[in-house]
C-alpha cells in the first residue's frame, strides 16, 4: 500500500521510547536540576528567569515580562509577587503612564540574579559534558525546528 509506514516504524514505537518523549523527559529533569540547584538560592527556575530578563532589560512592565517570557500575565504577577516579598523586586508607576507600573531590580535582586547566573552557569557545566559544540548547535538547530512545529500546533490566543 503506498504511503504506508512499514512495522516498527519510530513514529508506531511506545511513547517511551519515541524522540517526544526522551525530549520530554529531558525538559522534565533538567527543570528538576534548576530547580533544585536555585532552591538553594531561594528561587525557582520561572522566578530566576524573571530576575535575569530584569538584569538584562527591565524595569519592564508585567505584561513585558510575561511576553519575553512566554506565559500568561497572571502567572507573571504570582512570580513577581514571591520576587516583591524576597526584597528582589519592586513595583513602581511608569513615569510616562501612571497606569502601569514597572518592575524593577532591588540591590538584592541584583544580588539575587547574580547567584542564580552562577548557579546557571554550572549547571550548564555539567549539562554539557560529553558534549562537542558541533553537538550542541546541531541539537539547538533541531529543537528550534521542533519548538517551531509545535507552535504550529497551538492555536494564536487572543491579541
Amino acid at each position: 500500500m503506498p504511503g504506508a509506514r512499514p512495522v516498527g516504524h519510530e513514529l508506531d514505537a511506545p511513547p517511551w521510547s519515541r524522540v517526544e518523549g526522551t525530549l520530554l523527559s529531558t525538559a522534565r529533569a533538567v527543570r528538576r536540576a534548576y530547580d533544585a540547584a536555585l532552591a538553594r538560592a531561594g528561587v525557582n527556575l520561572s522566578e530566576a528567569s524573571v530576575l535575569a530578563h530584569l538584569q538584562d532589560g527591565g524595569p519592564l512592565t508585567q505584561t513585558e515580562l510575561a511576553r519575553r517570557i512566554g506565559t500568561g500575565r497572571a502567572r507573571m504577577g504570582v512570580w513577581i509577587d514571591g520576587l516583591v516579598d524576597k526584597g528582589a523586586v519592586v513595583r513602581e508607576p511608569d513615569p510616562r503612564d501612571r497606569r502601569v507600573w514597572k518592575v524593577g531590580l532591588t540591590p538584592a535582586g541584583r544580588d539575587l540574579w547574580a547567584e542564580t547566573a552562577r548557579i546557571d552557569r554550572s549547571i550548564r557545566r555539567v549539562l554539557r559534558d560529553g558534549t562537542t559544540e558541533e553537538d550542541r548547535a546541531r541539537l539547538d538547530a533541531l529543537l528550534t525546528v521542533i519548538n517551531r512545529n509545535a507552535d504550529g500546533l497551538v492555536p494564536p490566543g487572543p491579541a
